[in-house]
Parts: C-alpha cells; structure tokens; sequence
C-alpha cells in the first residue's frame, strides 16, 4: 500500500509507536469491535478498542489527558482519558479497506454515548475525525474546539453539510 497511513501515539507512554492499517488489523481479536454499527447505527466499519491501543504503548500513571489531533482539518481535543478509556474506540476499516478521509480517516475516534462520561469537557466534538496523532499528557494539552454554543453550533453544522 503506497499511500501509508500512520497512528502515532507518544506522549506519557512506555513506547511510542507509529501504527499503521496492518497494525491496527493483526491487534488481538479481543480488543477489535467488528461492525460499529451496534453502538451507533449512523456508524459503518471496524475498529479497535481504546484499550488494545493503550496496551501496545503502555500507559503512565501520570497520564490523566488523552489529546487527538486530526492534522487534515487541524483540529484538537484534548479529554480526560479515565472516563473513555473502557469505552472509546478507533475507527480504521470498513469493507476491509482502510478508512477513507469522505469517513473521517485515517482514523476517527469514537466515544459511544458520550453523555454517559458525565463530563464537562466530553462531548460530540470529542468524536474527532481525521485523527492521526493521539497523545497522553498530564495535564489537558491543546484543545481548540469551539468553546461557545454559537461557535460550536456552526461547526456541527459546516459538518452536517459535508
């Protein structure tokens, strides 16, 4: 495949790592979800549990913050990574083909019912497409979703009409 599309993962980590599609793929078949779609029936494709990506680079204890970065469409959030990290999972695949960008990929991060987090700074903007960079920090790092309900009410819609 000539066009690589690559994961990286560092920050608070024991190993950082640069994964790509055939990463992701060979992770143990406990830790991937085939068919998304049983959390969210607007959602196609398969993905890999939060968890199987945190085994790979191993977690610090002071990482408190997980930080994605979609470099396409630059945009960040940075969330506390203990109310997603049993629950959130990456999107990469549908059809056995790697996720497309018309998708959100490379990679899209995906938090079922978000609501249930019960926390402030989790929301739908915490669902972030284009993601290929995800890194763990101590403290929240870089953030720049819209932090007013106009701001946020437009981007939701920019998206709808995509």
């Amino acid at each position: 495949m000539g066009n690589e599309n690559v994961l990286r993962i560092d920050g608070e980590v024991e190993t950082s790592r640069e994964l790509t599609f055939e990463d992701l793929a060979s992770i143990d078949s406990s830790q991937q979800i085939i068919d998304v779609s049983q959390f969210d029936p607007k959602r196609q494709g398969d993905a890999v549990k939060l968890t199987g990506l945190l085994e790979l680079v191993g977690v610090k204890d002071s990482a408190k913050y997980i930080g994605l970065h979609g470099t396409l469409d630059n945009f960040h959030a940075s969330i506390p990574l203990a109310p997603v990290h049993d629950r959130a999972f990456i999107i990469y695949r549908v059809n056995g083909e790697p996720l497309d960008v018309k998708s959100g990929g490379p990679f899209r991060f995906y938090i079922p019912d978000h609501a249930a987090c019960h926390a402030d700074e989790i929301d739908e903007c915490a669902n972030v497409k284009f993601v290929d960079h995800i890194e763990l920090t101590a403290e929240r790092g870089f953030d720049n979703r819209p932090d007013d309900d106009e701001e946020h009410a437009k981007l939701h819609e920019k998206e709808h009409n995509t």
